[in-house]
């Protein structure tokens, strides 16, 4: 049965105020959602105040979007608004969890072997900057994979427990958290939530990727209105042989499906944060984010 897409508008407007003038300023901006099997991008533009002197796209090693631009004129204020529009198809409706290889053959088969195959998802098996791969986070994840458990059910029940024991608490992480320390507090944002479970499937050997993006504000009747929609969002994709990458959010202990907009994938927050750069002055500053992400 073929299902009709969902087409959603993304509006996000970043908007940088500073105490004192930025002489010069180098930025790298990561706007624009990739395309994918499940996500076809309609229509993207972006907007930079002041008008940058140099601009310039391109592709990095995680095939995202990356725009960079340059300002070398005086500015006390910086921003970056995107209107983007993408077709979305449902992707989970022939899944079936417990029909998935058992998890510990799926580790044991990217382990090194002299003149073995050679894997791309195993890049995501490794420490990354805000994720290094512990025996606490191992011991963590271990009760949602005994032995010969299919990998997308123990990492489902993973997701759940993450969802249940820790707290959404926007004042207890930065944005520079590692991944230990969130899972320390038991609390934090879905970026924490995202690079802790993360931590936990490469600390069994399992490719884990970060995936940043969108969630729908204006949710169809009679649900919910998800965590985290009011700005960008963070969740989790994991490799299942056999079915491909598997998009879980521990934040709202869902699968990511029509209502999640994929910007970027990385190991962690450090590959696709939204905005980076570097600036000569400016002094304090003070950042405003508006996220609006509805159904046409």
């Amino acid at each position: 049965m073929k299902h009709a897409p969902t087409v959603l508008s993304v509006s996000h407007r970043t908007t940088y105020v500073y105490s004192t003038y930025v002489e010069t300023a180098q930025h790298l901006a990561t706007i624009r959602p990739i395309a994918c099997a499940w996500q076809r991008l309609v229509s993207h533009s972006a907007r930079i105040e002041p008008e940058p002197s140099y601009l310039h796209s391109r592709v990095d090693a995680f095939g995202n979007d990356v725009l960079y631009f340059a300002l070398d004129a005086p500015h006390e204020r910086l921003q970056l608004v995107s209107e983007t529009t993408v077709s979305l198809t449902p992707r989970w409706t022939d899944l079936d969890p417990d029909a998935t290889p058992p998890w510990d053959d799926v580790a044991q088969a990217l382990q090194f072997r002299v003149g073995g195959q050679f894997r791309p998802e195993v890049e995501f098996c490794f420490a990354s900057p805000n994720i290094v791969p512990r025996p606490s986070l191992r011991a963590y994840a271990l009760p949602s994979f005994p032995s010969g458990r299919p990998i997308a059910a123990g990492a489902i029940d993973l997701m759940h427990r993450i969802h249940d024991d820790f707290a959404y608490k926007p004042s207890a992480t930065m944005f520079d958290t590692p991944a230990e320390r969130a899972f320390e507090l038991k609390s934090g944002v879905c970026q924490d939530f995202a690079q802790v479970m993360i931590g936990c499937l490469r600390s069994l050997g399992l490719p884990a990727r970060y995936v940043s993006g969108y969630l729908r504000n204006d949710p169809p009747p009679g649900q919910p209105r998800l965590i985290g929609a009011d700005a960008s969002h963070a969740w989790v994709s994991v490799h299942c042989p056999g079915s491909g990458w598997i998009d879980l959010d521990p934040t709202n202990d869902v699968l990511a499906d029509v209502d999640h907009v994929t910007l970027a994938l990385g190991r962690d927050y450090s590959d696709v944060s939204l905005l980076r750069g570097m600036i000569l002055g400016g002094g304090a500053h003070q950042v405003e984010v508006g996220v609006t992400v509805i159904a046409l």
